[in-house]
């Protein structure tokens, strides 16, 4: 398996417009975050988890290559909005989305054009399938597991492939979706910034659920400049833990 991090920063990204801070002024390339998304490639299927605004720019220096699915955490503009983006990949078939009913029903609603029966020419050639944080499934031969989380009070879904897992914009979990996590090699998990959040893990909390899932290896992702400059933050965490950058790549 092999994991690249398209994107490791929150839903401004970093640099954020405007900002001057010391890591928004940065010449660091680790402290450049594009907006959430990741690429899983495994048993020669290519899966992207989250479809940012920003995912035109994370794939033009990429090999070109069939996406086989995308796993959508939630609906948030910086999940979905490069969704439309995935035109070149329709050149060799269809590309299939898979989430929740909640998330199919609104991306259906903002882009009705992806969806009408009588499409017209240029329109990316995707579907949707419904998925439970209670059934697993598969996409060809790699099996998927959803982990359910909350965004807040909000429910969106976290996914396990086979020893890794992939888990954005949580702040709490529930309790019987700990035992989904057991044995994992590699948990990729948001930690937004170092003071308290009403819907996103701290670096506090981040670093306590890491340790309570016990991945052999832990990368944060979901930053915000407000985390602090790649280097120096990186200096405090706890042995096994890690700042993910983008670009990043990770075989577990």
């Amino acid at each position: 398996m092999e994991i690249t991090i398209l994107g490791s920063g929150t839903s401004t990204g970093v640099p954020e417009v405007g900002c001057t801070c010391p890591v928004c002024s940065s010449s660091d390339p680790h402290d450049n975050r594009l907006r959430a998304s990741a690429l899983i490639q495994t048993k020669g299927t290519n899966i992207l988890i989250d479809c940012g605004p920003d995912f035109r720019e994370q794939m033009l220096h990429r090999k070109y290559a069939r996406i086989d699915g995308v796993l959508i955490t939630h609906e948030h503009y910086d999940h979905v909005g490069g969704i439309d983006d995935l035109r070149p990949f329709c050149r060799f078939g269809e590309v299939p989305l898979y989430t929740e009913e909640n998330t199919a029903h609104r991306l259906r609603l903002r882009m009705p054009y992806c969806f009408s029966e009588h499409k017209y020419p240029g329109v990316p050639q995707i579907s949707i399938t419904d998925i439970s944080s209670e059934s697993p499934f598969y996409i060809k031969q790699v099996a998927i597991q959803p982990i359910r989380v909350f965004h807040g009070k909000y429910p969106i879904l976290g996914y396990r492939i086979d020893n890794m897992a992939y888990i954005t914009d949580m702040l709490t979990m529930p309790q019987e979706e700990y035992d989904k996590l057991k044995g994992l090699d590699c948990l990729i998990m948001n930690a937004l910034r170092k003071e308290p959040h009403l819907t996103h893990q701290n670096l506090k909390q981040a670093i306590e659920n890491a340790k309570r899932i016990g991945a052999k290896q832990t990368w944060f992702i979901h930053m915000s400049h407000h985390m602090g400059l790649h280097a120096e933050a990186e200096k405090q965490l706890p042995p096994g833990m890690h700042f993910a950058y983008d670009q990043l790549v990770i075989k577990p």
